[in-house]
This record gives structure tokens, C-alpha cells and sequence, in this order.
């Protein structure tokens, strides 16, 4: 009988490592986004993740005088990548243009974020969006 649970115990340990190191390297998939940044934030208690909110604006899908259709996109940003942290942190202050290079995880781990969406690169546009029909509230 002791045998068997400590046979049984090494089994299910071995399981549970294999479940997480294929969660946390394996990739389902991996793409584009391209939208402004709205939203970049660091938050958590015991383990402090970085997130963020692109809206992708939908261009073209409706007439420029009706509200645009958006679509808002959340992803993390792993705690070590630090320089795409501020880059977005950058960008959201901007209202500039971005196209984030990213990959989705099977499932999500407390310790590396709040979604499956991992931003690995960011490629700015350098065109910060012009409002045309919107003051700025300092100038006067």
C-alpha cells in the first residue's frame, strides 16, 4: 500500500509540472493588433501584473460623422519586459497609433497576467491621432 501512494503521489506531481510548463511556453496562437491604447496599468497584490486596453477602432465601418464602431482588445505585459511597458505607458499619453505583436497562452497563470494576450513587440506609428473637432481644454 505504501508503495502505491508514494508511486501514485510521484505520478501526480509529475502531471501537475507537465500542465504547467505546457501553460505557461506553449503558444495557441500569435498575431497583430493595430488601435490606440487607452488603458496601461500595473495592478495586483500578490503579484503585480501589467495591463492594458487597445481600442481598435474599426475605421470605415460607419460614416465619419456617426460614432465609430470599437472594439476594445485587453492584453498583460510580462513583468519583465519593462522598455514595452513604457513604450505603452508612452503611446496612451500620445493617443498615438500602435500595432501590438502578440501571443495567445492556453490559459492564464495568476503570476504572468490577466489574460491569455502577451504583448512581446510594439511598433509605433509616430502619428499621434489629430482630433479635428475637438478643443484642447488648456488653450485659451
Amino acid at each position: 500500500m505504501k508503495k502505491f501512494l508514494i508511486r501514485t503521489s510521484i505520478l501526480i506531481v509529475i502531471v501537475l509540472t507537465g500542465y504547467i510548463l505546457f501553460v505557461y511556453f506553449a503558444q495557441y496562437s500569435s498575431g497583430v493588433r493595430s488601435g490606440v491604447v487607452v488603458k496601461i496599468s500595473q495592478k495586483g497584490v500578490l503579484f503585480k501584473t501589467s495591463e492594458g486596453q487597445l481600442n481598435l477602432q474599426s475605421f470605415g465601418a460607419v460614416k465619419k460623422e456617426d460614432n465609430q464602431l470599437s472594439e476594445v482588445f485587453e492584453f498583460s505585459v510580462v513583468g519583465s519586459e519593462e522598455g514595452i511597458y513604457q513604450v505603452l505607458q508612452d503611446v496612451s499619453l500620445t493617443g498615438e497609433r500602435v500595432s501590438l505583436h502578440y501571443v495567445e497562452r492556453y490559459a492564464k497563470l495568476p503570476w504572468r497576467g490577466d489574460t491569455k494576450f502577451f504583448v512581446e513587440k510594439v511598433e509605433r506609428s509616430d502619428n499621434p491621432i489629430q482630433d479635428e473637432g475637438r478643443e484642447d481644454p488648456f488653450s485659451h
